[in-house]
C-alpha cells in the first residue's frame, strides 16, 4: 500500500505537467472563438477581471495567501508591464491575424528566446549545441513565414510580427521574474499580474466605449454563450487552475525538466486549430513545426545538461 502511494506521488508531477500544458494548448482555441464575438481589448478585460475576482475570492476564503508588506512593489509593476499587459496585447492581436495553430508554434519559441536574452542580460552563454538548436528553431519560423507569405487567408506577416512581440515580451518577463522570485511568492506575483491586467484592459475598454458614446455596450459580449464559455475557460481554468498545477509541478520537478513539457501545449494548439477550427496546415507547416519543436526541445535539453554539469563542478 505504501509502495503504491509512493509510486503515485512520484508520477503525479508528470501528470500535472501534462494537464497544465494541455490547458494552455487549448487556450488559443478559446481565444480564437472569443475573438469571433468581440475585439481583443474586450476579451482581455473580461479575462483578467474574471481571474482577478476569482483569485480575490480565494484569498478572502483563505485558500491562498498573499502579503505585500515591506516588499519592492515597483518590481511587480515592472514585470506586469511585460506580462500580462504587453504580452497579451501582442498575443491577442496577433492571434486575430493568424491561425491558432501557427500562434501555438510561434509561442513555443519562448524558451529559445529566453536562452538568447539570458546570454546578453544574465551572461549565461549558450553551448554550441544549444546554439545549433536555436538556429534550427529560428530557421523553422523563417520557413513558415516565407512559404506562408503568399497565403493571406488565415495568417498575415503583421500577425506573425505581433506574435514575435509576444514571444520577446514573455521572455523578458521570465528573465526579470528570476530576479524577484526570492522576494515574492508565486501566488503574490500572479495575483498582482491579474490585478494589473484587470485595471489596464478594463480601463482601456471603458475609455474606448466612453469616447464612442457606447458605454452601455460594456456587457454586450455576455449575450454570447461562446464568449462566456471562452472567458470562463481563459479566466479560471487557463489563468488559475493551470497556475495551481504549474505551482505544484515546479515544487516537485526542476524547472528545466518542466520546460520540456511546454512542447505539448504547442501540439495541442496545432491539433485543435486544424481539427476543430478547420485551419489549413500545409507541408511547410509540418516541416517548420518539426524544426521548431526539435530546436526548442534540444535547447531545453542541453541547457539542463549544462546546469547539471555546473552543479557537479561546484
Amino acid at each position: 500500500m505504501i509502495c503504491n502511494k509512493k509510486s503515485i506521488l512520484s508520477i503525479l508531477p508528470y501528470i500535472t505537467a501534462l494537464m497544465t500544458n494541455f490547458i494552455f494548448g487549448l487556450s488559443f482555441l478559446f481565444s480564437k472563438k472569443a475573438l469571433g464575438v468581440t475585439d481583443p481589448i474586450t476579451l482581455l478585460s473580461f479575462r483578467f477581471l474574471t481571474a482577478f475576482l476569482v483569485m480575490t475570492l480565494l484569498i478572502a476564503l483563505r485558500v491562498i495567501k498573499v502579503n505585500y508588506k515591506h516588499k519592492p512593489i515597483e518590481w511587480l509593476i515592472g514585470i506586469s508591464f511585460f506580462e500580462p499587459v504587453i504580452y497579451f496585447i501582442f498575443e491577442t492581436y496577433g492571434l486575430q491575424r493568424t491561425a491558432s495553430s501557427l500562434a501555438g508554434l510561434m509561442i513555443a519559441l519562448i524558451p529559445v528566446v529566453v536562452t538568447i536574452l539570458a546570454a546578453y542580460l544574465l551572461k549565461e552563454k549558450p553551448t554550441p549545441k544549444q546554439t545549433a538548436n536555436i538556429i534550427l528553431s529560428v530557421a523553422g519560423v523563417i520557413l513558415i513565414v516565407v512559404m506562408g507569405s503568399s497565403d493571406s487567408k488565415e495568417s498575415s506577416i503583421l500577425g506573425i510580427i505581433l506574435l514575435l512581440g509576444a514571444v520577446f515580451s514573455a521572455s523578458f518577463f521570465n528573465i526579470i521574474s528570476r530576479k524577484i522570485s526570492i522576494k515574492f511568492t508565486a501566488f503574490e506575483i500572479t495575483y498582482f499580474m491579474m490585478f494589473i491586467g484587470a485595471i489596464c484592459f478594463n480601463g482601456i475598454s471603458i475609455i474606448k466605449l466612453a469616447v464612442n458614446k457606447k458605454l452601455s455596450f460594456y456587457f454586450a459580449p455576455l449575450k454570447s454563450v461562446t464568449f462566456i464559455t471562452s472567458i470562463l475557460y481563459l479566466g479560471i481554468i487557463s489563468s488559475i487552475i493551470a497556475y495551481f498545477l504549474v505551482n505544484y509541478t515546479l515544487s516537485k520537478m526542476e524547472a528545466s525538466r518542466c520546460s520540456v513539457f511546454a512542447n505539448i501545449s504547442t501540439i495541442v494548439s496545432v491539433t485543435a486549430g486544424v481539427v476543430i477550427l478547420n485551419e489549413s496546415f500545409y507541408w511547410y507547416h509540418v516541416i517548420g513545426a518539426i524544426m521548431i519543436l526539435v530546436g526548442v526541445g534540444g535547447t531545453n535539453y542541453y541547457r539542463a545538461k549544462s546546469e547539471e554539469s555546473e552543479a557537479t563542478n561546484i
